[in-house]
């Protein structure tokens, strides 16, 4: 029989998609599923977008250009200059979402066997990312206590070697929520001059920010033009996944250069999602506003219930709309498939992710999990008290399964 690939078998799978299938039998048997492990907003789309799909006239869906439609680039730069980021459209290729752009950027800027310094935990996706490329990943801990603030530069010091070529960060993280300072990214600045180092910096949760917090482009950071490259997308912005479009945006012309024939290789992004996203750079400041209100008060519920019930704790993410937090239990794993497989309450559970596929180093993260407070209060404060519940439930069915 023939054999799969060492890629393949290599190839990380999806701690936020790899219990789909225990998911789909809860269904299945009537049980209603809380999706508190993927990213997917269930806001609206907004109008503008079906309103320009639904008046298109098109006779032919043709290929889009490889690195996307120009009318599109310059209303994505359009929107770059408005929150003070001096870009134009040479500086973006549009890409397949944000993966996409990750993936190309990676493959542009690293060789095989090559390194990247990444805080932990990080997006599942960069470590699947860097397998493809065999690239090493070198994590720089962080630790829950602090809410998972950048380490010390020291900490970056130390793991730098000749093979190190990048260093990269989302800001605001996923999956943390942690959002990163102006003087931390200067810190980041400081070590990738010194060090000739590329900065990657996943900017697609910009404007999901809480409690006043301001945010600082990594595009702003002086003298950086050659070493910083930004990815992002319209997918949470927009509440438009379902689009997969995305950018790399950088002023570094040699690596747009190598990224497009990338991008040529796979042909082209999406038309349709580009045709229908230029409308959505139109939305103003109340849009903006409107769903940064919701997800503060999303995020306040489920910080305030996380961390009322006991053995679970959960520091207040500054951004983005995930948060990481410590369970209880020896592994969310087992905990998180029990929860799926054997566990309701008042025919309901709770579907999380765990976090031990957000880390690089081996066994970390395991009594963790990732939350993405992508639901109404109402349901997030139905799965709260179902993990409330679960947690109980699996105590007197599993004591030796549980944190001390």
């Amino acid at each position: 029989m023939p054999k799969v690939s060492k890629k393949g078998l290599l190839m990380p799978a999806s701690p936020i998609r790899k219990l789909v299938p225990y998911a789909d039998v809860a269904k299945k048997q009537g049980v209603k599923v809380y999706h508190l492990n993927i990213g997917q907003p269930d806001l609206e789309t907004p109008k503008q977008f079906w309103d320009k799909l639904k008046s298109l006239e098109m006779k032919v869906l043709e290929y889009a250009p490889s690195n996307g439609i120009e009318s599109y680039r310059k209303k994505f730069a359009g929107y770059y200059n408005n929150i003070g980021i001096a870009v134009d459209a040479s500086n973006f290729m549009i890409t397949e979402g944000a993966s996409e752009a990750l993936s190309f950027g990676m493959l542009s800027c690293l060789d095989e066997n090559d390194e990247i310094i990444i805080p932990e935990p990080m997006y599942a996706n960069y470590i699947g990312f860097a397998t493809v490329g065999k690239i090493n990943v070198k994590p720089i801990p962080t630790s829950i206590e602090n809410g998972f603030a950048l380490p010390p530069i020291e900490d970056f010091e130390k793991a730098i070697t000749a093979k190190t070529k990048a260093i990269l960060i989302c800001n605001p993280n996923n999956p943390t929520g942690y959002l990163y300072s102006k003087e931390e990214l200067l810190v980041l600045r400081e070590i990738c001059l010194k060090h000739d180092l590329f900065l990657f910096v996943d900017e697609v949760y910009r404007e999901f920010l809480y409690g006043g917090k301001t945010f600082f482009s990594a595009l702003n950071l002086e003298g950086m033009n050659e070493h910083v490259i930004v990815f992002d997308s319209i997918s949470k912005r927009f509440s438009a996944c379902g689009a997969r479009i995305g950018a790399i945006v950088t002023r570094n012309k040699e690596v747009l250069a190598s990224a497009l024939k990338f991008g040529q290789a796979r042909l082209s992004p999406n038309s349709l999602g580009q045709i229908a996203g230029e409308n959505l750079f139109d939305l103003g400041a109340d849009y903006y506003n409107g769903i940064v209100a919701e997800y503060q008060k999303r995020r306040d519920v489920l910080i305030e219930g996380l961390n009322k019930i006991p053995g679970v704790f959960c520091p207040n993410p500054g951004g983005a709309f995930y948060a990481v937090t410590s369970l209880p239990v020896k592994d969310t794993d087992e905990f998180c498939q029990w929860m799926l497989e054997k566990f309701s309450y008042e025919n309901a559970t709770v579907m999380m992710a765990p976090a031990s596929g957000f880390y690089s180093t081996t066994a970390s993260g395991k009594n963790q999990v990732r939350i993405a407070y992508v639901l109404n209060v109402d349901d997030l404060k139905a799965a709260i008290k179902c993990l409330e519940e679960g947690l109980r439930e699996y105590a007197s069915f599993k004591s030796d399964a549980l944190v001390n």
